[in-house]
């Protein structure tokens, strides 16, 4: 099991919203089509795969990679040591994510995280978040103008420079700096040091990360899933995810 037609089969994170009174979870088209896009299959995970004994555990036997999508919502910040309640927190995401990345580094599976989900595997290290970069007067501006229209609110913001010897260049063919969006209004303060820092924005504030010793974690803090068609080189990090995880489905076979 794992691969089904020929397609490995990745673990993709939902969020708590509401439709029309009911609880809803869900995850935008854009993260599951660039999945199908690279040749993976996504299964959406549940948050309540940990009300079951045993069953997370039995949900990561099967699946070849693990995909923390961005969000809406921020990690609760005691998770980061932080003070203070979060307005747009989603608990159950938090207990899922971190149970969920504690099992697939373990067992070296292939990670692949996008905004929030970067943030995720920081925290997961020990490392921390900056609650508002709005209020950070040393660095750039961050966050989307949500009153634009998506196409607007998802355009090219700042450079980042691909650290030298990390996955990101290698993926990318180089380390010459890339454009990327920018909808995040919270960023890493202290990064881990299980963790390497692959790419910085203009402002010094770090916006790609790998797990040192593992076959394939990477998390950048842009969004390459929107509009992957379009971005030869945002299609470069998902074919790599990808290829991690046909490669990790292969090493349980032998």
């Amino acid at each position: 099991m794992g691969i089904i037609f020929d397609k490995p089969l990745i673990g993709v994170v939902m969020c708590q919203n509401s439709c029309a009174g009911h609880a809803v979870q869900s995850v935008h088209n854009k993260y599951v089509d660039a999945i199908v896009a690279c040749g993976g299959l996504p299964f959406a995970l549940p948050h309540s795969l940990m009300d079951v004994p045993h069953l997370l555990e039995n949900a990561i036997a099967v699946l070849d990679g693990i995909f923390l999508t961005g969000s809406p919502s921020n990690i609760e910040p005691w998770q980061y040591g932080a003070e203070g309640s979060e307005p747009h927190a989603d608990p159950g995401r938090d207990r899922l994510v971190f149970a969920l990345l504690g099992l697939a580094i373990g067992k070296k599976m292939p990670l692949f995280g996008v905004c929030r989900g970067m943030q995720e595997l920081v925290v997961a290290n020990g490392g921390a978040l900056w609650r508002d970069l709005s209020q950070q007067p040393q660095l750039l501006p961050h966050q989307e103008d949500k009153h634009l229209p998506l196409e607007q609110q998802y355009a090219t913001r700042h450079d980042v420079t691909p650290e030298a010897g990390g996955l990101l260049a290698e993926l990318l063919g180089s380390t010459e700096t890339i454009a990327v969006n920018s909808l995040h209004n919270q960023g890493v303060q202290q990064s881990a040091p299980q963790l390497r820092v692959e790419a910085r924005a203009p402002d010094g504030l770090i916006e790609a990360v790998s797990l040192i010793h593992h076959p394939f974690a990477l998390a950048v803090q842009w969004h390459p899933e929107w509009q992957l068609q379009h971005s030869p080189l945002s299609q470069r990090l998902f074919n790599g995810f990808i290829a991690a995880a046909a490669g990790y489905h292969q090493s349980k076979l032998s």
